[in-house]
């Protein structure tokens, strides 16, 4: 009885809807996601929006000295934005408001409005002028048309040099060159003059700056100098402070008392600090954050939870059809029966499998069943031989001299060849048989084995030659490759009538090395090739094992030859001989 959690219809539940707990939570957060990029879009446009309501009152509030004016901007500015602008004092009394008859906002202001403490410097500093704020710095009439006429003699200067520029005007109405295009780099030349002259407005509000300054720092006016450069490339001009005394002040001390002196100076002309407010132009209230409301959560919930039940339905529907046949799949393995194959899907891809697997066990149990009866049919042989004759001897009806322990040794040394080959095959079906691959010249292979079965081919009246080309290198196993030959000439002089020939050959083709047994015997027929490499088979049932041998050579050759990546067939005509023909990897 399989237990519940082990069952395939609960694993495929569970997984079921895993997946899809996993695609409604993907789900959900995409949709949040998503609306969540929406939301910092419309934040970023409303960012846009409110620095450019901050940029039109700053510049207000840097070009008028109080906010008495400021109310129609504000009510234009309102309706642009669709919102409620307010813009209080510090100490929230209303300097302006689009929506007069709502209560004042108790939310946080989003900016502070002073132009002479500006938010747009770097992170962390007390705040810049706004270069709308120029004072006491404005120039007259007279005076911009001199601005522009020294400009004009910078621009000409600038055309002699092939130099570029273009004129802009800065907020204090002076007229400022901007260097476009310098190849020559002699533009400093021409603007040198223009940068160093003040005209009398500002000389007037720098004299004043540096006396301001010189009192902050403690000495007398004459020790302290007011630099503003007007660097034609920037805008608007910068102010430094030069410490000429014999014991100079520190350059933060230099610069805090510039910053308080230019902002007491232009104080008077400039509006004061003031709270700028956002709200809800109908509740006057600060806009709230985006918030997912109960009906919401609720109908999220059901419809989650309706996309369960439907998955959870569904697949207690899809497994029980598929459990059905798994279980016709169990009772025909229990039984040790083909099951029949009703569909071509994975469980008729499963049936097929387990009713081929069955076949093979049965093929397998017959080799097994066949082996046993050749392997005790090939040792009672020379087992019986071996206790006939030693039983004669302890009889006394023969008597132990040279040929009889001949005899007996011959007989054991087939016991030995018989034992020694099935090793080497419950070696290679084992997956242990050993096989050291090396370089080999394919030549020196060849000539070992011919001179080493030279002997026994002279014997039997067959011509053994070999023709190997040289510079054959292969990589193998010299000794199991040896083997392999072996039992291929063995093979082929033990069929081969005398004056018959045996010819091994070798050659190179591609990245493989070809080696070929040739023989002049009495062949195969052709209903036999199939089984040539099979264990303990014999072309001849009838021969005697002195000519045709244990039947295992053959098999022994293609497990030697297949455990280091070699391959070999066989071709043969029967009256006419036999050709084996082996491939191993070139080095």
């Amino acid at each position: 009885m399989i237990r519940l959690r082990h069952r395939l219809l609960t694993r495929l539940l569970a997984t079921s809807l895993l997946i899809v707990v996993m695609a409604v939570t993907a789900t959900a957060w995409l949709a949040t996601r998503t609306a969540t990029q929406a939301l910092q879009q419309a934040q970023g446009r409303t960012l846009s929006d409110e620095r450019a309501l901050y940029d039109t009152l700053t510049k207000y509030a840097a070009t008028h000295p109080n906010w008495s004016g400021v109310d129609d901007l504000v009510t234009e500015q309102a309706a642009v934005l669709e919102r409620r602008v307010t813009l209080t004092t510090p100490e929230q009394q209303v300097l302006a408001d689009s929506a007069p008859g709502l209560a004042l906002p108790g939310a946080q202001p989003v900016a502070t409005i002073d132009p002479l403490r500006t938010d747009t410097g770097p992170p962390g500093e007390p705040g810049t002028f706004d270069a709308r704020a120029v004072g006491p710095f404005r120039l007259t009439a007279d005076e911009v048309t001199m601005s522009r006429k020294l400009t004009t003699d910078v621009m000409s200067c600038l055309r002699k040099i092939s130099a570029r520029g273009q004129l802009e005007q800065s907020p204090s109405g002076r007229w400022i060159v901007e260097i476009i295009a310098d190849p020559s780099g002699e533009a400093p030349a021409c603007t040198s003059v223009f940068s160093s002259q003040y005209l009398p407005t500002e000389r007037r509000a720098l004299k004043a700056l540096r006396q301001d300054v010189a009192q902050c720092l403690g000495k007398a006016r004459d020790a302290v100098e007011i630099v503003v450069a007007m660097n034609p490339t920037r805008m608007p001009p910068t102010f430094a402070v030069v410490d000429r005394t014999a014991r100079p002040s520190s350059n933060d001390r230099l610069q805090s008392c510039l910053d308080r002196s230019r902002r007491e100076q232009l104080r008077p002309w400039t509006a004061p600090a003031a709270q700028l407010y956002l709200t809800d132009p109908d509740t006057g209230r600060a806009a709230t954050t985006f918030e997912l409301s109960r009906d919401n959560v609720v109908r999220i919930v059901l419809v989650a939870g309706a996309v369960v039940l439907a998955a959870a339905a569904l697949t207690v529907l899809v497994g029980r059809r598929l459990v059905r046949p798994l279980r016709v799949l169990a009772e025909g393995a229990a039984r040790q029966q083909p099951v029949p194959v009703l569909s071509k899907d994975e469980i008729g891809a499963v049936a097929l499998a387990l009713n081929e697997a069955m076949q093979r066990r049965d093929t397998a149990e017959e080799q097994r069943r066949a082996l046993v009866s050749d392997v005790a049919h090939e040792l009672r042989s020379p087992l019986t031989n071996i206790r006939s004759w030693l039983e004669a001897t302890q009889d006394g009806l023969a008597e132990p001299d040279t040929n009889l322990i001949e005899l007996l040794h011959e007989e054991t040394v087939v016991l030995e060849h018989i034992l020694r080959d099935m090793s080497d095959l419950a070696a290679a079906d084992a997956g242990r048989l050993r096989v050291r691959p090396v370089r080999l010249d394919l030549h020196e292979v060849v000539e070992f084995v011919v001179d080493a079965h030279r002997g026994g081919a002279e014997g039997a009246g067959v011509r053994l030659t070999d023709a190997v080309d040289d510079g054959v290198p292969v990589l193998a196993d010299p000794v199991r490759l040896r083997q392999a030959l072996g039992n291929l000439v063995s093979n082929g002089i033990r069929y081969t009538p005398a004056g018959g020939t045996v010819r091994v050959s070798g050659s190179r083709a591609g990245d493989r090395a070809v080696i070929t047994v040739e023989d002049t015997g009495v062949g195969i027929a052709p209903e036999h090739l199939p089984h040539v490499f099979d264990r303990f088979w014999r072309a001849d049932h009838s021969r005697a094992r002195a000519t045709g041998g244990s039947g295992l050579g053959l098999a022994i050759a293609r497990q030697l030859l297949e455990a280091q990546a070699g391959t070999i067939t066989v071709a043969s005509s029967l009256g006419k001989g036999t050709t084996f023909t082996v491939t191993v990897p070139a080095a």
